[in-house]
């Protein structure tokens, strides 16, 4: 059942990464170096003891030049002995925790950087990963935490109540067990019932699949289990909206799983969760197996007719313009305008020549063949089967259970993350217009915006430097390239409006959540924002509308090439990303590559095809698209040809080649940006304990940020359907395509770090 209150918005989801350091003091060499426990031992202890009495001896140290007057405003920059400021002996520890010095950064800068961390880090049985990401969000969830579970004031917004509404009926798990499964029986059967519960008594005569579509759409739950229908922006032209028809969203993670045909683990061990779901609900184990066999090959024929993620990256191959009327000409299997005008309703009426985009032709022209030989019994099991299984995380622990047991299959997932955090992830995804709000008022420091606002400026001019040198760009490609860069719109951690009552009120009017039933909350959710998004049809695209940039408490970034703006919420503006206490040679290695990802991300090989403006035009001359495409082709090969042993996997070159355009560009630009700032404000103090000049510490800085850890069901879902490299790879692949990594590290010529061969775009 999906949730989307949030307004329409393309974006580019990222985990985390970084780059640059300065100085030119020279480095001891590799076999001279002394270990970590040559350099903190004075006395046979533990490493551990040790650590504790060296942070001890240096936060004694830095209150003693606070009270003696050591330490002044420029004592980051001052270049006689390290830095001994609290920010700098935390970020210290976290690094010295987090490396295996014993690794030769030329061969595996990641294993050096986060070898530590890997080797110390146990992933919880309720965790599929455990990254520099994860712990943030845990910090940001604990804060929610404290919020939404204070008591609610009469006085207090609407919004507000909202939220502690719904997370009081997620927490009310004595509710939810008393009643059971009785909601969604109670639902299925005003879809006309589900066949395999119904047995014999279920008739055919009375179903159609659109009729139960129009249900759907009226009892809040997903239109898009045969076809994916919504109201986006028209690409072509960004100020207007416009109806888009695409493949649906199918029920495994990936096409790729369901391919893999009916026998395949993975496959069985979905078919399993739908017979045990149907069971639990009262069919008979028999008809179960035999009914949802048949439901789930349909679902596969749909797999097989959907597109690949390799051939959805040409924004102008999923262009395909038509009026209804041509539509129905092309599909005359399925009523269109009937259709359109039911899920559109209250709202609109079309008529035949309305125009619509449809993505993916051959598919809905294989589809309308398919309903057509199709028997309807076995569209109502899929079809009521995919409503059961978005109900499941809402209902009593007996179905939970069961789609756990699915979770361990293919994450390697063991038990469930306390109530509480679920609760949580269910009002920030469900609500985080208001959760952003709540978050920005207690806890965000406005200091961070107004360093970020900086940062962007330097980064920035940067990557219009690089667009100004490269040697393989054409005048005129170059002139618009720039025009984009210059044009680009920074969204810094929260609009203005997300503090104002009366705009909160607007969004939310009409939203009814109360502390009663969650599975009925989740459903007006459902319905809220399904309205939100077809009501406004023929409204003007805003692109600075504030309610596209309202989710504060998220940590993430996002590109928004219909917008052409990067968005910084203020929830991934702390911790490991930003702190204003530490040198910025940290703090460009870490929100500084993020902002300079999410600035490549415009010209990567999906964003270069917008223009200024957002709208998908071709504004390259050819030669120089031809140069581009070569060099994004030595992108792919490269990440195509790295391979995850404890899986057997290899990356997906052409699915993650955007994020890893981006890596390698965002890095370059936060590197250069603060050599810039360098420059201008003078190279700052090394940090305590570390044998590491502020370059190198810069390096470190970066990797240290993508430190992760995943389960091997989790590692191999993320190769097989995640648009990101797994965290190795995005700290080993950039910064073995940058010169300036190898110098300041020494490498060798043609280690694995020094590469002969580098790829480079930006």
């Amino acid at each position: 059942m999906p949730v989307r209150v949030n307004p329409n918005k393309a974006e580019s989801q990222m985990t985390l990464a970084s780059a640059r350091s300065v100085s030119d003091e020279k480095q001891p060499g590799w076999l001279g170096r002394r270990t970590r426990l040559e350099r903190y031992l004075i006395l046979a202890a533990t490493t551990v003891m040790f650590i504790v009495v060296a942070l001890a001896i240096s936060l004694a140290a830095v209150i003693y030049g606070y009270q003696s007057g050591i330490f002044k405003q420029n004592a980051l920059t001052q270049p006689d002995g390290p830095c001994l400021n609290k920010g700098c002996v935390t970020a210290a520890a976290i690094l010295i925790k987090s490396m295996d010095e014993s690794v030769d950064p030329c061969e595996d800068f990641f294993e050096f950087a986060c070898g530590g961390f890997l080797n110390s880090t146990i992933i919880p049985d309720d965790k599929t990963t455990i990254s520099r990401f994860s712990e943030i969000s845990d910090e940001l969830q604990q804060k929610l935490r404290i919020l939404v579970e204070a008591e609610v004031d009469p006085n207090e917004p609407g919004f507000s109540q909202m939220v502690k509404n719904l997370y009081k009926s997620c927490m009310n798990t004595t509710k939810i067990k008393e009643q059971g499964l009785e909601p969604l029986k109670n639902i299925l059967r005003q879809m006309g019932g589900w066949p395999v519960l119904e047995g014999n008594a279920w008739d055919p005569s009375g179903f159609e699949w659109t009729h139960n579509v129009y249900i759907n759409r009226q009892l809040g739950y997903s239109l898009d289990y045969i076809f994916d229908f919504s109201v986006s922006s028209n690409i072509k032209n960004s100020s207007n909206r416009i109806i888009d028809i695409d493949q649906p969203p199918l029920g495994m993670p990936s096409r790729k799983y369901m391919l893999k045909g009916f026998n395949n683990s993975d496959v069985q061990a979905y078919y399993n969760y739908q017979i045990s779901m149907a069971v639990l609900l009262g069919a008979d184990r028999a008809r179960a197996e035999r009914e949802l066999k048949e439901s789930l090959e349909f679902e596969i024929e749909i797999a097989n007719y959907s597109l690949p993620k390799e051939e959805r990256r040409n924004a102008s191959k999923l262009y395909n313009k038509m009026t209804i009327g041509e539509l129905q000409a092309k599909v005359p299997e399925i009523p269109w305008l009937e259709y359109i005008n039911n899920v559109l309703a209250p709202f609109h009426r079309v008529t035949t020549e309305e125009p619509v985009v449809v993505n993916v032709p051959d598919y809905v022209k294989k589809l309308g063949q398919l309903l057509n030989r199709t028997p309807k019994r076995v569209i109502a099991n899929y079809m009521l089967w995919r409503a059961a299984a978005a109900s499941v995380a809402y209902l009593s622990e007996d179905a939970r259970n069961i789609q756990l047991e699915y979770s361990k299959k293919l994450v390697g997932k063991e038990t469930r993350e306390p109530r509480w955090k679920e609760c949580m992830g269910t009002i920030s995804r469900s609500l985080s217009h208001g959760v952003g709000s709540m978050y920005a008022r207690k806890f965000f420091k406005k200091d961070a915006k107004l360093a970020a606002d900086s940062m962007v400026t330097f980064i920035r001019n940067e990557f219009e430097k690089i667009l100004q040198t490269l040697d393989w760009m054409d005048p005129l490609t170059r002139k618009r390239a720039l025009a984009k860069a210059k044009a680009i719109t920074p969204h810094i951690a929260y609009p203005p409006e997300l503090l104002m009552n009366n705009k909160l009120a607007e969004l939310y009017d009409g939203l009814v959540i109360t502390d009663g039933e969650l599975l009925e909350n989740m459903r007006n959710l459902t319905i809220f924002g399904t309205d939100y998004s077809f009501k406004r049809l023929r409204e003007k695209v805003d692109k600075k509308d504030w309610r596209n940039h309202g989710a504060a408490a998220v940590v993430n970034a996002f590109y928004s090439p219909l917008e052409n703006s990067i968005q910084f919420p203020a929830g991934i503006l702390q911790g490991i990303f930003f702190e204003p206490n530490r040198p910025n040679y940290m703090n460009y290695a870490a929100i500084g590559y993020v902002m300079g990802h999410e600035i490549t991300h415009g010209f990567d090989d999906t964003g270069r095809q917008f223009d200024a403006n957002g709208d998908l035009r071709d504004w390259w001359e050819k030669p120089t698209q031809d140069r581009f495409l070569k060099k994004t082709e030595c992108i792919i090969h490269q990440y195509g040809n790295y391979s995850a042993p404890e899986v057997n996997l290899n990356l997906n070159g052409i699915n993650t080649q955007g994020e890893n355009i981006a890596d390698n560009g965002g890095i370059k630009e936060a590197y250069f940006a603060y050599e810039e700032w360098m420059r201008l404000y003078g190279e700052e103090k090394r940090l305590p304990s570390l044998p590491y000049s502020p370059k190198q510490l810069f390096w470190i800085s970066a990797a240290n940020v993508w430190c992760s850890k995943y389960r091997p069901e989790t590692l191999k879902l993320r190769i097989l359907t995640g648009a990101h490299s797994p965290a190795r790879f995005r700290v080993n692949g950039p910064f073995s395509n940058i010169k300036e990594f190898a110098k300041d590290w020494k490498c060798p010529a043609n280690s694995p770090m020094n590469p002969s061969k580098r790829c480079s775009v930006w």
